[in-house]
């Protein structure tokens, strides 16, 4: 017969189910966490939720003698389950140090431990030495209990002595998060050695992760709100790299005088000067990645406009098959600029511009070439602090990167990579 603990076990699980499932939801959907957090939390709470729904479970079937077998499948499930939350603030708190799980004493200890703790486990199937389930559905310690608990407890006493040892590493707020899970439920394991309270435990996990995890995703929230200040910085400085003064004075300078010698030339080329000038204002309005097609328009304005200053010594060949994905504004145009300014030599052979895309393993990629001149990255000039901009904002907004080589047979080769998760 039920009695007033049974009704607030029964409430604290449904309650937890809720939680996690919530849990669940705003990792996968919380815009300023990473994708490495976004997956940390899913498995996370995906863990919890698992453990509580094994509880609610085992005491659903507490009361019915007939379910004796079941519930020792139950406890074995419950048993297993419950070492998942041991073990992934290991992975954590590595992850946060920047230390990889491969070879690392901390992580190989811990999975030494649960080892341990399974064997145990598969031990107790077939001994009462742990725990033993009667034919009647009642549950009992056995004499070696507390050494079944033990890999546990020990593996959040190095967690402990691990966080401490790596404090320096971390922000403060991830200590603090990780501390608070450590520390009570270590001691809520101790407790469970001598005294039953799984369903304390299980509270425990439940609550001090929703702590853990709002903790961090206040720390990713900053992060967040730092890269978005940045990006705002980096708007500011592309009217300054972008309009240059003297670009607009040739272009004016090239259109009075087409007036007289080819006015339906000028007409073009004040139209093509218009579209620059209206592309480049939308760019820098724009927070946001654009379409591809939006840069290529923009980048043939800007191109159109440089060819009719130079006539005959700049030549442009597009091989852009591929422009169903979107990138950062004012990507495209700037590193065709970039190649016009740094290859253009008035007294040497004609400029040759080469604008490319494709599609590589999902991935798209934008690749501008010239035949100029090879590229000095020790330069310390403005075309070299556009592509340092260009990169930056790259890795904001999308996670892409820029690369920059030797061209065969002569020039530069810039190479742009937008990760198809960020199309």
């Amino acid at each position: 017969m039920t009695n007033w603990i049974d009704y607030l076990s029964y409430a604290l699980s449904g309650a937890m189910l809720v939680t996690m499932a919530l849990g669940i939801a705003f990792s996968a959907f919380m815009p300023a966490l990473d994708r490495w957090n976004k997956r940390y939390f899913i498995a996370l709470f995906s863990s919890l939720l698992l453990c509580v729904f094994i509880c609610f479970l085992s005491l659903a079937f507490w009361y019915d003698p007939s379910m004796a077998q079941p519930q020792r499948i139950i406890y074995f499930i419950e048993s297993l389950c419950l070492s998942a939350p041991m073990f992934m603030p290991t992975i954590f708190l590595l992850h946060s140090c920047g230390e990889t799980l491969k070879h690392n004493l901390l992580f190989t200890v811990v999975m030494e431990l649960l080892g341990v703790y399974f064997v145990m486990q598969v031990i107790s199937e077939f001994t009462n030495v742990f725990y033993y389930v009667t034919y009647d559905n009642q549950f009992f310690r056995g004499p070696l209990f507390a050494l079944w608990m033990s890999p546990l407890v020990v593996i959040m006493l190095l967690n402990i002595a691990g966080l401490f040892r790596r404090r320096k590493k971390l922000s403060k707020k991830n200590f603090y998060a990780l501390l608070i899970y450590f520390l009570p439920m270590t001691a809520a394991l101790i407790i469970h050695m001598f005294i039953p309270v799984e369903l304390t435990i299980v509270f425990c996990m439940a609550l001090f992760a929703l702590v853990m995890f709002g903790l961090i995703l206040s720390d990713n929230m900053d992060r967040f709100m730092r890269q978005q200040r940045e990006i705002a910085d980096q708007h500011a400085s592309i009217m300054v790299l972008q309009m240059r003064p003297h670009f607009i004075y040739n272009t004016m300078t090239t259109i009075y005088y087409l007036c007289k010698q080819d006015a339906d030339k000028a007409q073009q080329v004040t139209l093509d000067f218009t579209e620059y000038l209206r592309k480049n204002f939308t760019a820098i309005a724009s927070g946001d990645p654009v379409p591809f097609a939006d840069e290529l328009k923009h980048t043939q304005a800007y191109l159109a406009v440089e060819q009719a200053q130079h006539m005959d010594r700049l030549f442009v060949e597009y091989d852009t098959p591929h422009t169903r994905f979107r990138v950062p504004p004012l990507t495209l145009q700037p590193l065709v600029e970039n190649a016009v300014k740094h290859g253009m030599n008035p007294d040497g052979d004609p400029l040759h511009i080469y604008v490319k895309t494709r599609q590589s393993n999902n991935d798209s990629e934008i690749i501008v070439e010239n035949d100029g001149p090879d590229f000095n990255p020790t330069d310390d000039n403005e075309p070299h602090i556009a592509l340092n901009n260009i990169r930056q904002r790259l890795e904001l907004m999308c996670k892409g990167k820029l690369e920059i080589a030797p061209r065969k047979g002569g020039g530069t080769s810039v190479k742009v990579t937008i990760p198809a998760a960020d199309e």
